[in-house]
């Protein structure tokens, strides 16, 4: 793989936002936490082949590393340079010689068939451009057995993204946000469909109280990108539409907050499926 990644405009956005974000995603620790929960739930073995898209910091690939140990490999990739500073930092603190990173697109990826044990997808399947396009691309590149594991978000996670979807339906702008993988279901079809078979979803919640600035924070960019929708849906507003709606957006949360902040659900499937033996 080359050190460059052929990006369209939508693609691009999503790579310099996470980017820009890269030095303090690790901060706290609810990324790592989900991170293990995915691997934990694959139960990986020593000397397996493992593929993890959208890798990010490394966090997956990091863990499943020192799981299969030296006689298995561990390939990361990621569209963000930034984020892939990140993870092969880290890699070279922990002096780990069975994993590598790729600047690469999850959607135009060229490994030959039956390559991998395992694929990875953590948090970031509803990034892809075309979703079941994606599955059964990778689908292909599991050996006969493998399995595929993915995070998905409920379609009620993250109180500032439902608000914000409630209130911009008022004015005609639809947000995908989490609802192609919105509840279990949903997540099955995808996996059904992309030709998965012994199909698993365990349900959990991760939810808490957080500020009301915190809530308010996903309006701070702009709602800019868009997981799935390009180009951005906000764009259709004139500037008083958008501003009206950014009112009505911060009055909504301002109404839910407590004593003890907003409640935000955060209900996190890990979704698993395996290629036909």
């Amino acid at each position: 793989m080359s050190n460059q990644a052929e990006l369209d405009d939508y693609k691009q956005q999503i790579a310099d936002w996470y980017s820009r974000r890269s030095s303090n995603y690790d901060n706290g620790d609810w990324h790592p936490r989900i991170a293990h929960r995915l691997v934990e739930y694959a139960q990986l073995r020593s000397g397996q082949q493992v593929l993890d898209i959208a890798t990010g910091t490394g966090l997956v690939a990091i863990e499943a590393a020192q799981i299969v140990g030296d006689e298995g490999k561990v390939i990361g990739i990621d569209i963000s340079t930034g984020m892939l500073e990140q993870a092969r930092r880290k890699v070279k603190e922990l002096q780990l010689s069975n994993v590598e990173f790729h600047l690469a697109d999850a959607e135009a990826l060229s490994f030959p068939a039956n390559s991998f044990d395992c694929v990875f997808c953590s948090s970031a399947l509803i990034w892809m451009s075309d979703l079941l396009a994606s599955l059964r691309l990778w689908h292909h590149f599991l050996k006969p057995g493998g399995l595929l594991g993915f995070h998905a978000f409920a379609d009620r996670a993250f109180v500032g993204g439902v608000v914000a979807r409630k209130v911009l339906a008022k004015y005609g702008v639809s947000l995908l946000f989490n609802q192609p993988t919105g509840n279990v279901e949903k997540c099955r079809n995808l996996l059904q469909t992309a030709g998965f078979k012994a199909i698993d979803i365990q349900s959990e919640e991760d939810s808490s109280y957080i500020s009301l600035e915190q809530a308010k924070g996903i309006w701070s960019n702009g709602l800019y990108p868009v997981p799935g929708q390009f180009p951005n849906p906000l764009l259709q507003l004139s500037p008083e539409k958008l501003a009206q709606a950014r009112s009505e957006f911060d009055a909504e949360l301002e109404a839910l907050q407590t004593e003890q902040g907003i409640w935000n659900d955060i209900t996190i499937f890990y979704a698993f499926g395996r290629k036909a033996a």
